[in-house]
């Protein structure tokens, strides 16, 4: 998998504010030019603390012919796992900074993965993917089941879907993101959507007038004791054999519980300069997509619609290269029901927009307003929590994410965030807004990173997993109380 199709599967104080963001700028600059010459080249750029009580040390490299793609733990026993997109899964000793290969697809019979996690009593997750004839894909869905009497694994299918029907481009984001109730009964997974913004992809005519289908752009909930469920190509049947927890979600590609229990997930954007989004992921919600993605509606489905004076496409993107934005009289109907918002971002990082009046650039929070939620194209994903408040009073119990894409943090020359050099650490400070929304402070706490793509918190240390460079695991050590 390159950059670019993963990156489509992802893809207060004022006077002191100003101060910060000038240091911060400045510090930004010299390293985002670093990691420009050298990301994703195999070549490692130490990641860098912004605070002196926040420590960043190596553990260890997992650079290999496959990539890196996520990182979990064992609740049981904190015990470090990182899979890769071959399968292969890797124990890590974090005392002698080593590695051990544990499983890999003749154990489990995947051989593309992209999404992992460990149940309350140890049962492994997998999420892969696997291409069939007709330009279609299906996901399968495993677990490894420890057993009592040999300890050993027993792996099985626990789901498995209908073949549906790739869009043969950068949007096909099929199914990743998985995370386990805290109970232990339930599996939550992401099936991302199949196009960027709700447009018709038919495939050169294979699948005429096809946008989303029945198993794209939604997170379904499956029983974890499944065995063999077969998920249908069909909303209507998904729903009422109670798999569909939410809908209208773009990319779900990281999901993570708080600590109250309240489970978030982060949304991959499209080639539109619209906002990336957190949600706060509740069952039967509809998140809006593709009507509205990033707090602002897709312009695509009014009538009226002209590509040609819209301030948000930059032809830097694949999308609006393609022509994918068009007038499109036959985009389907908004739903009656309410569409959910994503969580406002006060600031004061991450939160840059680009003005669709005059297209210019701007920064949110010093404006005095919020964006829902991060700045376009950061790619969110790596969301962790502090569950056990073991970290100092300014942290303890808040979420924290990384973001996956090289910006510039000057200008917008490249096909990232603009003005805002993301691959970092953010510390995000949640405040719920009666029984409706949150609402959050968005702050960079280290920058540096080559593609970070997931992230596990032990303790009070966050540990970061590298896509680009030598695939780098990086523990983030937190004050604590």
């Amino acid at each position: 998998m390159n950059n670019t199709k993963l990156y489509n599967y992802m893809k207060g104080r004022f006077i002191g504010k100003f101060a910060t963001k000038t240091l911060l700028f400045t510090i930004t600059l010299l390293f985002t030019i670093i990691l420009l010459n050298h990301s994703t080249t195999g070549v490692n750029i130490v990641p860098q603390s912004l605070r002196p009580d926040i420590k960043v040390r190596n553990i260890i490299n997992t650079l290999s012919v496959s990539p890196s793609v996520r990182i979990v733990k064992d609740p049981r026993n904190n015990t470090l796992y990182y899979l890769k997109q071959n399968g292969e899964i890797y124990r890590v000793d974090l005392d002698s900074s080593t590695k051990t290969l544990v499983y890999n697809s003749s154990n489990h019979n995947l051989s593309e993965t992209q999404g992992m996690a460990i149940g309350p009593n140890g049962t492994i997750y997998l999420v892969g993917n696997a291409d069939v004839v007709n330009n279609q894909t299906k996901a399968i869905i495993v677990k490894g089941v420890i057993n009592s009497s040999t300890r050993k694994r027993i792996w099985s299918i626990l789901a498995q879907s209908a073949d549906y029907p790739k869009s043969k481009t950068a949007y096909d984001h099929r199914f990743n993101g998985i995370v386990v109730s805290l109970d232990g009964k339930f599996i939550y997974v992401n099936s991302g959507s199949r196009t960027d913004h709700g447009e018709v992809q038919s495939v050169n005519g294979l699948y005429p007038n096809t946008r989303e289908v029945g198993l794209t752009a939604c997170i379904l909930r499956l029983p974890s004791n499944s065995n063999n469920l077969f998920l249908a190509n069909n909303r209507a049947t998904l729903k009422t054999s109670g798999y569909i927890f939410a809908e209208g979600t773009r990319n779900t590609f990281d999901m993570a519980f708080a600590p109250n229990g309240d489970l978030f997930g982060t949304e991959n954007g499209p080639d539109r300069d619209m906002s990336e989004e957190l949600n706060w992921l509740r069952l039967g919600g509809n998140y809006g997509f593709p009507w509205r993605i990033g707090g602002t509606d897709n312009p695509q489905q009014f009538p009226n619609y002209n590509p040609t004076t819209d301030q948000l496409l930059s032809p830097q993107f694949n999308a609006i290269k393609k022509g994918y934005y068009r007038n499109d009289p036959t985009f389907p109907i908004r739903p009656t029901e309410n569409l959910i918002e994503p969580i406002p971002n006060l600031g004061p990082d991450a939160d840059n927009y680009r003005d669709p009046v005059d297209g210019k650039i701007k920064d949110a929070s010093v404006l005095g307003q919020s964006i829902s939620t991060f700045t376009t194209h950061r790619s969110p994903l790596g969301l962790v929590f502090d569950t056990q408040g073991v970290m100092s009073r300014e942290f303890s119990r808040d979420g924290f994410m990384l973001s996956w894409t090289p910006g510039d943090p000057t200008g917008e020359t490249l096909t990232g965030p603009f003005k805002d050099a993301s691959q970092d650490l953010l510390h995000l400070k949640l405040t719920k807004v009666g029984n409706t929304n949150y609402k959050l402070n968005a702050t960079r706490l280290v920058i540096g990173f080559s593609n970070p793509i997931d992230a596990e918190i032990i303790d009070n240390k966050i540990y970061v997993l590298e896509y680009g460079g030598n695939q780098g695991i990086w523990e983030v050590s937190m004050p604590t109380k």
